[in-house]
Parts: structure tokens; C-alpha cells; sequence
């Protein structure tokens, strides 16, 4: 089975011309939408290739909506090298300014601005009345793989999700020890 390695989404018109650049640009079989795997309902052209260590390695353009666009990189077996995945980061990061569009998220993140962060904007007090805290969370090495994020995800990536959660009324009625620890990580940035 087909899995994500690395996934750029962004968003913006595209002429027919500009989806044609993008075929050629990065070799896809045009008109051949991959069929397997996480994702492929959203697949538009895609092509396979290896790494240096033979991983079998697909590469892919997709869309979702409209106006949201999707470079990803899926693998099958092995996880492709770290030097892969930041040689694809790179590329998808120039050919979505190279085209206008605006970066939604990378995932994995590398850096803050590759996090998508919920277009929430934290209420009145009135929000947070009757809210419960439900996960079972209270320390927060425990709580990243909720955020999305593994343990050894950049800190600055770290820092923005964290913010985020912080600005949900959900956050006072956290566990004291969650929320100590919480401002303790961001103190120390």
C-alpha cells in the first residue's frame, strides 16, 4: 500500500497551460491519476521513480475542490531518505511560487509557516462556559502525536500548533500540568 512521505497543499487558479507546465515540469504521466493508496480519489497525474536506495516511490499532482492543489510524495515498503523528502520540499516550495499559489501546509512540517493553522480567532469569555477537556492528556510529551506532530518535529513547528490549541477555550480547563508545561516550552523559545 501507497503511503504519504511528504505532502505540499496550496491554493490558486491554475490555467490549463499552467497544469501542463506542472506535468512536464515534474515528468507525470498525464491523464494517468493514480488508483491506490491513501489519496488517490484526489490524484490527477503522477509517475513512479526510485531514490538512490531503490525505495519504490511515487510522485503526484492532485486536487481537491476547485483551487487547491496537492504535490506529494507516497512510498511503498521503505520510507524514502530524509535527503529525498527535503530535495522534494524544495522543489514543490518553488514550483508553488513559480506558479502564484498560496502554501496551505507541508506535512510533515519543517518550519512554522509550512503549518496549517485553523482560521479560529479566540472568543469572549462566554466561548469557554460548560467546555470539558476529554483527552487523556495532562503531560505534554504525550500530547504532540494529538497535534499531528511527532516528538522529534521541528521546535518552531511545535510552537505554532501549540499556540493554536492554547487559543481554543477548551485549553482552560485543561490539566494544570498540561498547561504549566505548555508555557514552560514556549517560555523557553
Amino acid at each position: 500500500m501507497l503511503l504519504p512521505a511528504l505532502a505540499a497543499h496550496s491554493h490558486g487558479d491554475l490555467t490549463l497551460d499552467q497544469v501542463r507546465w506542472l506535468h512536464e515540469t515534474l515528468q507525470l504521466e498525464e491523464g494517468t491519476p493514480r488508483t491506490e493508496g491513501i489519496g488517490a480519489d484526489m490524484s490527477i497525474a503522477h509517475r513512479t521513480f526510485t531514490d538512490t536506495a531503490s525505495n519504490h516511490l511515487v510522485l503526484e499532482l492532485g486536487r481537491t475542490g476547485g483551487d487547491v492543489w496537492i504535490l506529494s510524495v507516497y512510498f511503498e515498503g521503505e520510507r524514502p531518505s530524509p535527503e529525498t523528502v527535503e530535495h522534494h520540499r524544495g522543489l514543490f516550495r518553488d514550483l508553488i511560487d513559480q506558479l502564484g499559489l498560496t502554501l496551505i501546509d507541508i506535512t510533515p512540517a519543517a518550519t512554522a509557516d509550512e503549518v496549517f493553522t485553523s482560521p479560529h480567532q479566540p472568543g469572549d469569555a462566554q466561548e469557554g462556559v460548560g467546555v470539558s477537556w476529554d483527552l487523556p492528556y495532562d503531560e505534554l510529551d504525550r500530547m504532540w502525536f494529538h497535534l499531528g506532530l511527532r516528538k522529534d518535529a521541528p521546535r518552531e513547528v511545535k510552537e505554532v500548533k501549540l499556540r493554536e490549541v492554547m487559543s481554543y477555550p477548551v485549553w482552560s480547563v485543561a490539566p494544570e500540568p498540561l498547561r504549566s508545561q505548555a508555557e514552560e516550552f514556549l517560555r523557553d523559545a
